[in-house]
């Protein structure tokens, strides 16, 4: 237990300290935010603000991680998907802020790296460390085993979502930061009622979660920096590998409730808009319907931030039946 608070203590102070330093060389180098004009027309003035925040909850979490964590293959493989993700997104900033081309990676190299590292990680969960192809039902003591080829797909699948879903939640002021840490903070507890060897993960979940909370401290609005896709590429890697180890797939609409319902609303919206012509929401993500609704930015997030403390305090609740 010592390791989990130590681990999140060492995260949080990380990226809390580091934001000092890092925003200022950021604006320096002029590595700033670009705007869609799609959006609202108030995100306009965001313009300019530093991104590749990600870098500072990335470092506390591997940095707490690594000295108060036990280096096994689950943890290494959570570390190494982490990074994996966090280095798409990284090439995808780069793109935008340096090449200076906005939209960044294109869509096909964006998914083709995403599904080579979900491939990847699915291989060495399943092969290499006997994660099995079940999967726990919520509410419920029933294992659901789906064989190695359904579950290699289910699970390639699910990571790719979850991590585009908490990319498409990192649109508000502390939005996917706050959700984050709430969601990681479950995983804790959740690799602990596992028990081992997946319960080393807890010192990297208890990471996660206080370094996102040390990076909100500089991102909550008005934000002083932006996790850009670096952050939250990789925070979508996390939350799915943590979810694989656990086999809490099934979970992820609780624990990730946030992340699931933005990524629903887009495909709503996209289906519908193809179908019909109309829109269901006035805007997609979730997040910007209820800005256009005339919510400020700052309700949005907090009934949000809300709404991921219901959906992981269900889905804890859920695992107790599981045994």
């Amino acid at each position: 237990m010592s390791g989990v608070l130590y681990g999140f203590a060492a995260a949080f102070l990380t990226a809390f300290l580091m934001g000092p330093l890092l925003i200022p060389v950021l604006y320096n180098l002029k590595f700033g935010q670009y705007i869609r004009t799609d959006g609202p027309e108030r995100h306009l003035q965001k313009a300019g603000t530093p991104t590749m925040g990600g870098l500072l909850f990335l470092t506390g979490a591997v940095a707490g991680t690594l000295i108060f964590g036990t280096l096994d293959g689950h943890v290494l493989l959570l570390l190494g998907t982490t990074l994996a993700f966090g280095i798409i997104g990284f090439i995808d900033d780069y793109i935008k802020v340096i090449i200076k081309r906005p939209l960044g990676l294109r869509a096909r190299e964006k998914l083709a790296g995403q599904f080579g590292a979900a491939i990847l990680v699915s291989l060495i969960a399943v092969f290499v460390l006997g994660r099995g192809t079940d999967l726990i039902v919520p509410f419920t003591s029933y294992k659901l085993a789906l064989g190695p080829v359904l579950y290699l797909i289910f699970s390639v699948l699910t990571i790719v979502f979850i991590t585009n879903a908490v990319n498409l939640t990192d649109g508000l002021d502390g939005l996917a930061a706050g959700s984050m840490a709430v969601s990681s903070g479950a995983f804790v507890l959740i690799t602990m009622m596992t028990g081992k060897p997946v319960s080393g993960g807890a010192v990297f979940a208890a990471a996660l979660a206080g370094g996102c909370l040390g990076f909100l401290i500089h991102n909550v609005y008005p934000a002083k920096i932006f996790m850009g896709d670096t952050g939250s590429l990789a925070l979508g890697g996390a939350l799915a590998a943590l979810a694989v180890l656990t086999r809490t797939e099934l979970f992820l609409p609780f624990l990730g409730i946030i992340y699931v319902v933005e990524a629903m609303s887009v495909i709503i919206q996209v289906i519908s808009f193809k179908l019909t012509g109309k829109r269901v929401f006035r805007m997609s993500p979730l997040h910007h319907h209820f800005e256009l609704l005339g919510w400020s930015e700052q309700k949005v997030v907090r009934v949000f931030w809300l709404v991921s403390i219901v959906g992981a305090l269900l889905g804890l609740w859920g695992m107790r039946f599981s045994g």
